[in-house]
């Protein structure tokens, strides 16, 4: 251990004696630094430049990095060739100071607060090769540390080797033990990247085809509800139930036509099987009658179910949407939905709408929109 002391000497004649008193003594060399350097240390812990509240979030991809170090120290050769493998996307910039030596502080803490004020660098790493205690002097100096602190730019502190600690390990955003280590850390890795964004690749594919799926699926409603709804579909509708009830009509008609001509067969067997000279006459008037009556049944029932058929059919066509169409309406519906409209609560302003007449349709723009019939 050096030390330092300050005293003053004296003779001892008799023998020739030399003796050192001394009125002080103090560390020196690797000693005093280290004395140096933990008394900053207390000093800015107590101001709480080493708080993690204070540290910044590193930019995820950085697309510029600045190097705050000696353009000829292996430091750099290590950090550009580490960026170039694992980021080449990145564009790098040096800010040369010297490391060690008299001007090395005041050209580190000027590099940082150029890149400051330029604005150019979204990470910056400050840093240096191992070294001594005293060759690491410059980053435990009280203004570099401050200059760290107050940087607005991420600062990743390099310096030296996993063993070496220096002030501004403290105060930087991120230690890295050394200038390879910290281009890893500050850099994202490629290959996980890739993977990444593979894995996205895969996960988007996969959801694309879920809403395809999904969007013709509903498509396919759409144009069967657009079907449903369609005039001639409904025009179809309304034929084939007026084929149903003409045909139960003829039914109906030809049914009861069978049950009296059954009943007056079976009469005229009665008639037959009794055959009284007496009341042959009378009995012949009776079916003479009997006969006339069920023509006139017959001829009234054709003639009611006749006269039902028209009016269901006179009905069925006045309800018919072609024939509405035909006395001057017309249907509307959305074009971009196909749904029918019957409401001006269903439009706005600038809508598309086709308008079916009885021998085309109509694509019109809706300039406005009046709810009720006043003028």
């Amino acid at each position: 251990m050096q030390v330092l002391a300050r005293g003053r000497i004296s003779l001892y004649e008799p023998r020739g004696d030399f003796q050192l008193i001394l009125d002080s003594v103090q560390g020196a060399g690797e000693g005093a630094l280290q004395r140096r350097f933990e008394e900053l240390k207390r000093k800015l812990q107590a101001e709480g430049l080493f708080e993690a509240g204070h540290k910044q979030a590193l930019p995820a991809y950085p697309g510029r990095i600045g190097l705050v170090t000696s353009p000829r120290g292996a430091a750099v050769r290590d950090i550009l060739h580490v960026l170039e493998r694992r980021w080449p996307l990145a564009r790098v910039r040096l800010y040369p100071v010297l490391v060690q030596g008299n001007g090395a502080p005041a050209e580190i803490r000027g590099a940082i607060e150029a890149a400051n004020r330029h604005g150019w660098a979204q990470l910056l790493i400050v840093g240096r090769g191992g070294g001594s205690l005293e060759d690491l002097l410059a980053f435990n100096d009280e203004a570099v540390a401050r200059a760290v602190f107050s940087s607005v730019i991420p600062v990743i502190s390099a310096v030296g080797h996993e063993t070496d600690f220096s002030i501004c390990d403290f105060v930087a955003d991120l230690r890295a033990p050394t200038p390879s280590a910290a281009a890893e850390l500050a850099t994202p890795d490629q290959a996980a990247l890739r993977e990444a964004f593979a894995r996205a690749q895969r996960q988007l594919w996969r959801r694309m085809q879920g809403r395809m799926q999904r969007d013709s699926q509903r498509l396919d409603h759409l144009a069967h509800r657009m079907r449903q709804r369609h005039p001639a579909t409904r025009l179809a509708d309304q034929s084939r139930r007026l084929r149903g009830l003409r045909a139960a009509l003829e039914r109906g008609v030809v049914r009861a036509l069978e049950s009296r001509a059954l009943r007056l067969e079976a009469f005229e067997r009665r008639l037959a099987a009794c055959r009284p000279d007496r009341t042959l006459d009378a009995l012949a008037g009776r079916v003479g009658a009997a006969r006339r009556s069920l023509d006139r049944l017959t001829l009234a029932a054709v003639r009611a179910r006749g006269q039902r058929l028209r009016e269901l059919a006179r009905t069925l066509h006045a309800v018919s949407p072609l024939e509405v169409i035909g006395r001057g309406y017309a249907v509307i519906s959305a074009t971009t939905t196909g749904a029918v409209v019957s409401s001006v609560a269903q439009l706005a302003r600038g809508d598309r709408v086709e308008a079916r007449l009885t021998d085309g349709s109509l694509y019109c723009t809706v300039d406005s929109v009046r709810k009720g019939f006043e003028a």
